[in-house]
């Protein structure tokens, strides 16, 4: 995950820019900051999904296909 120095400053950023707004270099870095957040949230929830496995109530594995397939690409 991002790391909380970045977390604190994107929230500082947004504070200020709701209440006295942001210069054109600190939009900037909010928008970098935001992308950088964003990349981090969805390499760990892929990361996450790539551990999960589906099993119905009879025991049955009935983990979706295409999640199969790349849990398969990613670990071979």
């Amino acid at each position: 995950m991002l790391a909380k120095h970045k977390l604190a400053r994107i929230n500082e950023l947004a504070k200020k820019a709701k209440t006295a707004g942001l210069s054109a270099e600190e939009a900037f870095e909010q928008a970098k900051l935001r992308r950088e957040y964003i990349q981090a949230f969805r390499k760990a929830m892929t990361d996450m999904l790539h551990t999960v496995t589906v099993i119905d109530p009879s025991g049955n594995d009935v983990t979706p296909k295409k999640l199969k397939e790349s849990q398969r690409r990613r670990f071979h």
